[in-house]
């Protein structure tokens, strides 16, 4: 069972928080032999310390900053698809499941920010694993607005919806149930968050802090039951504590943000989580939420230089999910429903929405994606050229 698991994070500077997260494993005896760290990084970083600190911890591990990514691309023939995973920006994280699909020894893979910590009583890892495992009776979450707001549980107390939640969504009515998960229905596990709140920057500011965090707080006691999303409807996926299967890399591709002519940023997680949420409808599977939560100590930093980022793209945060709520209704795989929604999205015309040209950009980057993975392993059956759907890995 070595390393089976990839543990992917994006860092520039915070990325000593791995001690911790390898303290909190040794602490609950979980194997770290099952783990292989890829820090993506950039040139102008630490990347003789990254490397010194994972041997002294005794860790597997590498890391890339932009000189290796290329050299990565160009050793695997893919330099040719090198721009899907955008330079200086969290959707880098990209790589790593790039990394993963090349490598098939890795059945799981972990994103882990750099400005988390895992809480001392939990077994990050092993909780992590122990709900992709899961199955039995579970909490199931719907509203009337078709989405879901993951920190719902004591919303009436904080008031709180998370980054790249829909404002026209808001103010729905919640209805809880229970559902029946069966074995391997879970496909993807996302921890939720202490302290500093995942919000986006309206919200931070609605929130009267100019330093891009939150004065409003979350704790242990703001989060109750786990819990998944009932079928059809949506909720916001956050990449800073998240564990997945293998088998969702190629509808799990996190969106190329930051670097395009339309300044559209801050949605690379959040659209990725629409489009693996319509994946998993579709297919069957679930995602499971609640435990374990991480610390989000988010560093500060201009609520406005968020908001300059996030401006571009709030419209058609708010369309997104309606362009692709009925894409690939008759697909067998994460690949073919994918690529059904990147067909919606390439070939649409959004000239109605602020940038709407973007959404033809992110379709276009998504059918490179798929011909990427189908490059890195032909022998997955993700065929390039036009035959990307025959199956997946």
């Amino acid at each position: 069972m070595n390393q089976d698991i990839c543990v992917i994070v994006p860092t520039i500077r915070e990325y000593e928080c791995m001690r911790s997260y390898f303290a909190n494993a040794r602490d609950h005896g979980f194997d770290l032999e099952r783990l292989h760290v890829v820090l993506v990084t950039e040139d102008f970083c630490e990347t003789d310390e990254m490397e010194a600190m994972l041997e002294e911890e005794g860790v597997s591990g590498e890391v890339f900053d932009g000189s290796r990514r290329e050299e990565w691309y160009e050793a695997h023939d893919v330099a040719e698809y090198g721009h899907v995973v955008p330079a200086a920006s969290h959707a880098e994280t990209s790589f790593g499941l790039l990394y993963m699909w090349a490598h098939d020894e890795f059945d799981y893979g972990f994103f882990i920010d750099d400005d988390t910590l895992p809480h001392e009583d939990e077994d990050f890892f092993g909780t992590h694993m122990e709900n992709l495992a899961f199955e039995g009776e579970i909490e199931s979450v719907a509203s009337d607005e078709q989405w879901v707001n993951v920190l719902y549980q004591n919303a009436e107390e904080h008031g709180l919806y998370p980054r790249g939640y829909p404002y026209s969504a808001m103010g729905e009515t919640v209805e809880t149930g229970t559902t029946e998960i069966d074995g391997g229905e879970v496909v993807a596990s996302q921890g939720l968050w202490t302290n500093v709140p995942d919000l986006d920057a309206v919200r931070i500011l609605m929130d009267g802090d100019l330093e891009g965090q939150a004065q409003t707080r979350t704790s242990s006691d703001d989060f109750g039951e786990d819990f998944v999303a009932a079928r059809d409807n949506y909720l916001t996926v956050c990449s800073m504590n998240l564990a997945f299967r293998r088998e969702v890399i190629p509808a799990f591709y996190q969106l190329p943000m930051d670097e395009n002519e339309w300044d559209v940023g801050r949605f690379d997680d959040i659209w990725s989580g629409v489009f693996l949420k319509r994946a998993c409808d579709v297919l069957g599977k679930r995602i499971y939420n609640g435990a374990p939560l991480c610390e989000h100590n988010k560093a500060p930093r201009s609520t406005f230089d968020d908001l300059n980022n996030e401006v571009p793209g709030l419209e058609l945060n708010e369309h997104l999910w309606q362009v692709i709520d009925e894409a690939g209704s008759d697909a067998d795989s994460y690949a073919a429903v994918f690529e059904a929604m990147a067909d919606e999205l390439a070939e649409g015309d959004w000239d109605d929405y602020n940038n709407g040209a973007f959404f033809n950009h992110v379709g276009e980057y998504m059918r490179d994606w798929l011909d990427c993975l189908a490059t890195l392993r032909p022998a997955a059956g993700l065929e390039a050229d036009g035959a990307r759907v025959v199956a997946d890995d």
